[in-house]
Parts: C-alpha cells; structure tokens; sequence
C-alpha cells in the first residue's frame, strides 16, 4: 500500500492518531504480526505521530517501507521530554527494532578499581561499575594500556595483588621475597604510611605526575637525610620510571580534564565514529563504530542516537562532550547525561583551540575508517562483478545454492547468504530433498530454490545494503554451484516464481562462470578479487551442505533399526534391549514373548519383527 494512502486506509490507525494526547511521550509502531518496528519519541506525540502518516510526509524510501508496514501503533505519555528520551532508549536496548538506527556495541569496558572501601586498598581489573566508594579509571580501550599501567603500578609501588585478607597476620609469601609486595599482612608497613603509597597511585592514574614527581622527590631527600639509603634509592628508581612512562603519554592537554571527543564521517548509507577517551589531559584509548542503512536519517540525528545508545550502558562519563555534529535534543541529553554522572556534563561543538583540534583529529580518524574499511574496497569489487557479469545494477546481497547426496541417497540442499562485506548465518537454510527420486541434481537444484524462495516477499524497490524483509527474500544475485545444467534449473524456478533476480552458475576444475543466454563461460582462475569473492561463496555454500550431508549420513549410521518402527518410542525400545539384549535376538524372538512385554501386545510385537526383517 503506498505511503500516502496509509492514513486515510488504516480505518485502526486513523482513530487513535484522532485521539493522540499532544503531550511528550514515547511511541512503538508494530506490524500486522505484532512485532516491533520503529521506537521514538516526541515533545508531542499527536503533532509527530501525526506527520508520519500523512500525504506530504517525504519520507525517504528506508521509512516509507517501514510505514507501508505498520499495522498500529501504541504510546505512553512520560511528564516531560526527558523522561521520554530515558524510556526510548530502555526500549530500543530492549527490542532492538529493525528501523532504529541500532548501535552494535554488546561490550563492557576495563576500568581500574582502586579499592579506596577497603581498608587496605588494592587496584584491580574490572568490567562493572558500582557505587561502592571504591575510584575507578578509564574505560580503557583497547585493554593495553590498561595492562601496561597496572603492570608498572604493581612493580614500582609494590601493592598486594593477592586476595587475601591483609588484617590477619601472615607470613610474607615469595612476592615480598622478591620485592613486588609491601606485605602490609606480615604488619613490616603501618597503615599510614600505605595510605600515603596509595595516594601516589591516585596522582599517577589521574595524571598528576609534576605533582607526584615533586612529592617524591622531597620524600626521598626526607629518607636519604634520615641514612635510609636503600628506601630512598627504591623512591629514587621509582621517579625515574615515572619519567619514562610519562614520556610515552599522549598528554593532550594538562588541566584538560575528562572529555570524551566523538568524530562523525559519513558516506553514502553509511556512517563511521571514532570516539577519543581523554582522562585528566591523557589519552587512555579510543573506539570506532561503522553504522549501515542510515539513509534519511540527518547528520544531527544520527549523533543524537549514538550518544543516547553509547552512554545508555554502564561507563563513566566524562565532564564535557565534544561532537563534530551537535546532536538532536542536545540538552535534554546534557541534563540526562548529567543526571547519570551526579555532576553536570556538557555537549559541545568547539570552535576553536585545544578541543576543535582534538574534534578535527576524531573526524580525521573517523574518515580514515572508512577509507580502510571492508565496504570501501568491497564497492569496487562489487562493481567490478557487475560489469563482468553483465548485471543490470550493483548486487547488495548475494545468495548461493548446492545440493549433496552420494547416488541419491540422503540428498540435501544449503542456501548460504552474503552482506555487508559478510556471511550472513542467521540467513542461511537446509532443505532435505526426499521429494526427489534418485540421483537428479537438477531436479534437486530447482525443488531447493522453489522451496526457499516460495514464500519469499517481492522487493519492488530496495535500499541499497537494506538487507532482507520478513522472511526469505531473493538476494540481487544468486549463485548457483554447478554448470550450465544446474543453472537452467535453477533458471527455470526462479521464472516459475517471477523472480526479478540474476542468476549464474559457477563450475569448478577449472572454475568458470556460466551466464545465462551466453553460450561460452569465463574463467575464475585470474585470481581477480570478484573472482575471489564469487569462489568465496560458493565454497561457503559448498561446505555448508556437505557438513548437514555428513551429520544425516552419520545420524544414520548410529540409528537403531527400531527408530523406524512406527509406535515403538524411546520408552518401548529400552524396555526391548533390556530384555533381548541386542537388535538380532530381538530378530529371533518370538510374537509372544515380545508381546508379554511391558507396554507391548501382540500387534505391536508383529509390527517389530515385520521391521526388522
């Protein structure tokens, strides 16, 4: 049904969207299968819901087809705006609907807990952060530097990385031996003295090495005046080691503070982030993020969804923000922000000094991505294929078909999906072919692409890298693994179902390409990267039908012959090896004794031995 229709047809939809509050509030489309679409909200859900459904919407062609989908609609009115961001990010988290913008991001993060609730405290590795008094750092990404850090902790400053309790007397184990432990157990250190080791820590992981190096200094001149020599030449080695690591920092800005830098670069239907994790002027890590299928969604709405869906997990939050686009909603998701963190935090777009450089090199970054991402490289190829292959556009996605069986025996087909630069395993489908008599590979090939693609939905327009709709839609190209004959089968169901796809054949020793209308077929064995990429997929699907080949041949070996036996169930076969003991003496055996069996009579015992014989 065409977009501009949907309104004034949905006899459903059109009598709610009448009685719409004009109030903020979060809303979920739903399809005619109930299944959740879109999520969003609104300052005023009638005015937003409202503008989706009507004949001047101009929508793009991604949210035209998700509201030709819609089926109803519900909402919940929230008290204001932010409340409506924090419930739409809890439900996207939850549902994780097909047309949100959806960032792929599962992960939690290493921080450093510096254990400040204990008594004694202790640094370790964590991924949660809880309000229990302890001081975390990071995140730290990637986990290096993070391992790098705790290493030259524990060896310059000697804490315990045991787990045992440090207020019950003990004898010092081989770590203090070997110097990599004050052994605050053993009583040879008093509390004081390890709480004043455990603020050096602070200053070193907050970056206040001037600061540190100062206190230490005047510590060891303290213990060299005092003629503890062999203290103050540990102090001494240990001021040393922080002006080499300090060296090796990348110090953006001293007094910087927190500030997470988030650069955006986009092409196509695609957008790339770099994010830059700045703590106390120091550069402790970075992540990057490639989001598909973003048409129409603009440039400040793409920054909103990522801050919303990146900040939404457990992380520590930074002071101030900085964006290369300012977000949709930027205040609301300041003071939720703010909100999360107990102290104000700040979303920015600078314009100059320290921070618009810090933003120039996260967008830099960010379009480095793209230039050495998969897609970039893949577009060419994929181009390239379609120029070889005399196609009538670019393929997006490609599917491929095989059939396995030895002599017609167990005959199997596979069916393995490509996108996004990617095998798709979610999409990929076995079909077991008893319907086939003995061994025809092209009766099978065609009863394995009219099986798949029967109740596939017809895809009149598709936006490029969409991927699949409900169910098993046909890919742009397929492909089939076999010669000019297994090609005219699959040819001749793919006509049958009135499929608008291309199709080809791929034969191997040597690997050629067979087109249909073309008499003679082209070689794959230029080592070409299309030609790389199609032997790519149909060894994928080759491989995938000999391995579920192998599984039925193998399930067979190992099946009892009473499986077979229609009313025998598991049951029923234990009780009969349990008193025959094998497969031939219940063979040998005779209808009455079978029948005197627990759960058996004398037609179920004739049915046994008829099976087996």
């Amino acid at each position: 049904m065409p977009v501009e229709d949907q309104y004034y047809k949905n006899q459903k939809i059109r009598e709610k969207i009448t009685t719409l509050p004009v109030k903020p509030g979060v809303y979920v489309f739903r399809d005619r299968n109930d299944k959740i679409l879109y999520i969003g909200k609104a300052g005023q859900l009638k005015n937003r819901i409202k503008s989706y459904f009507r004949k001047s919407s101009g929508l793009d062609v991604r949210k035209a087809a998700m509201i030709g989908s819609v089926d109803d609609f519900e909402y919940t009115v929230t008290g204001n705006e932010l409340e409506a961001l924090i419930l739409e990010a809890n439900l996207i988290k939850q549902y994780r609907p097909r047309y949100n913008i959806l960032l792929r991001d599962d992960k939690s993060y290493p921080y450093l807990k510096l254990t400040l609730n204990e008594k004694w405290p202790r640094l370790e590795v964590v991924r949660r952060i809880k309000e229990d008094g302890a001081k975390y750092y990071g995140p730290y990404v990637p986990s290096g530097a993070m391992w790098s850090t705790l290493s030259f902790i524990r060896d310059n400053f000697r804490i315990p990385t045991c787990k045992y309790s440090l207020d019950r007397r003990m004898r010092p184990c081989i770590q203090h031996q070997i110097k990599k432990c004050l052994a605050p157990c053993t009583g040879l250190i008093d509390h004081d003295e390890y709480m004043k080791i455990i603020d050096e820590i602070r200053l070193f992981l907050e970056g206040k090495n001037r600061k540190l190096i100062g206190s230490l200094e005047k510590k060891m001149k303290s213990l060299s005046d005092s003629m503890k020599y062999e203290e103050a030449a540990f102090v001494r080695d240990r001021i040393r080691a922080i002006h080499r690591i300090s060296e090796t920092q990348k110090i953006v800005a001293p007094g910087l503070g927190d500030v997470d830098v988030i650069g955006f670069f986009r092409k196509g239907d695609a957008v790339f982030f770099k994010i830059l994790f700045t703590r106390n002027g120091i550069m402790i890590g970075s992540r990057d993020f490639h989001i598909r299928h973003v048409s129409g969604e603009t440039d400040n709405s793409l920054m909103k969804n990522f801050i919303e869906q990146f900040y939404g997990k457990e992380i520590i939050l930074p002071q101030e923000i900085i964006c290369s686009h300012i977000p949709d909603d930027s205040k609301i998701l300041s003071e939720w922000l703010s909100d999360k963190k107990g102290s104000r935090v700040g979303i920015t777009v600078p314009n100059r000094g320290i921070k618009r450089k810090l933003m120039e090199m996260a967008v830099e970054n960010a379009e480095s991505l793209y230039i050495g991402s998969k897609d970039h490289g893949m577009k060419t190829i994929l181009n390239e294929l379609a120029v070889r292959l005399k196609l009538h556009k670019t393929p997006v996605d490609i599917g491929a078909f095989d059939v396995s069986n030895i002599s017609g025996k167990e005959p199997v087909g596979a069916f393995v999906y490509w996108a996004d630069s990617d095998f798709r395993k979610e999409k990929y489908r076995h079909i077991r072919m008893e319907a086939v008599k003995g061994p025809d590979d092209y009766a099978m090939m065609r009863e394995m692409v009219r099986r798949t693609f029967k109740k596939a939905e017809a895809r009149d327009e598709k936006t490029e890298g969409e991927g699949l709709k409900e169910g098993m839609a046909v890919p742009d190209l397929i492909v089939i693994d076999g010669g000019k004959g297994q090609l005219e089968a699959a040819q001749k169901a793919v006509d049958e179902l009135g499929i608008a796809a291309e199709v080809i054949g791929i034969a191997k020793d040597p690997d050629r390409v067979f087109l249909r209308g073309q008499k003679n077929p082209f070689t794959l064995e230029d080592g070409g990267a299309s030609s790389l990429l199609l032997k790519k997929i149909r060894d994928e699907a080759h491989r995938f039908a000999i391995s579920y080949h192998k599984k039925l041949r193998s399930r067979r070996i190992f099946e009892s012959p009473l499986e077979k036996v229609h009313g025998i169930g598991r049951k029923r076969r234990f009780e009969l090896l349990k008193h025959f003991g094998s497969i031939d003496a219940i063979r040998n055996a005779d209808v009455e004794d079978i029948a005197k069996l627990k759960g058996f009579n004398k037609k179920i015992a004739e049915r046994v031995l008829n099976s087996l014989k």
